[in-house]
């Protein structure tokens, strides 16, 4: 029985199958399923957990997986994180809250940089250009959990575009979610015990998470404009010193 014969390599099938997995179709297909996740909480408005409440037929344990998992898929989708960890206080309580919220941030964030790193990272690091750009992703690289940390810790990057852009570095994946998961804690504890007390506005738990929120916004405002002046700063020009540049030799000396 004859064998099949190869398909050249000029074929209509491989130049399909290369234009699809080209990088910047790759991008294309990121663009469009974020554009549609977008879409889609727009269309649903996840908020609406904070008025209505959930659903009366899920509750215990099972409730709070499926609001972590729900959690996760939102904040992947650009849902605001903060709205979320209200919601989770509000209806679970803060210590189920809690669970729920950091495990949903962590889900997540892994959610965002797969797609990140599998779909842009080879389109857009040949875009990487101009000194903050170039800085970021040097930094983000070559000290990918501390400087994922401090984002997290200071939350004055949106974390949509900190997953993306440590998807784009090269981060790896461990450095990324453990950073996240432990520099996530504190903002999120305090929106989520927020949410927990938002009935008794004058309790001390209340007034010590809502002051701990105002204090790490302002935190993260200072920070944010002494990376920003230093990214600013001009870089020291190197002087041609007779003694950096060696003379050349006389041609034709003994």
């Amino acid at each position: 029985m004859l064998a099949p014969a190869p398909r050249p390599p000029g074929s209509l099938a491989f130049r399909c199958s290369r234009a699809l997995l080209a990088p910047r179709a790759r991008l294309s297909l990121l663009a469009l399923l974020l554009a549609t996740a977008a879409a889609l909480v727009l269309l649903y408005e996840p908020q609406r957990l904070l008025s209505s409440g959930w659903p009366p037929q899920t509750g215990g344990a099972g409730a709070v997986l499926l609001f972590g998992l729900a959690y996760g898929v939102c904040t992947a989708a650009f849902v605001p994180r903060p709205v979320l960890n209200l919601a989770a206080g509000a209806l679970f309580g803060s210590a189920a809250g809690l669970t729920a919220a950091v495990a949903g941030t962590v889900l997540g964030a892994g959610i965002a940089f797969t797609l990140g790193r599998f779909l842009g990272q080879d389109a857009l690091r040949p875009l990487l250009r101009g000194r903050w750009l170039t800085a970021a992703d040097g930094q983000l690289s070559r000290h990918g959990f501390r400087s994922m940390l401090a984002i997290r810790l200071f939350p004055g990057v949106p974390f949509a575009a900190a997953n993306y852009c440590a998807a784009v570095s090269r981060m790896g994946y461990a450095p990324f979610l453990l950073a996240t998961a432990l520099g996530s804690v504190p903002n999120t504890a305090a929106y989520v015990v927020a949410g927990a007390q938002a009935g008794s506005p004058g309790s001390p738990a209340f007034l010590f998470s809502a002051g701990f929120i105002v204090l790490s916004g302002l935190a993260a405002a200072v920070v944010a404009w002494r990376k920003r002046h230093g990214l600013r700063a001009p870089a020291p020009a190197v002087e041609n010193t007779p003694d950096s540049t060696p003379e050349p030799e006389p041609v034709g000396t003994p």
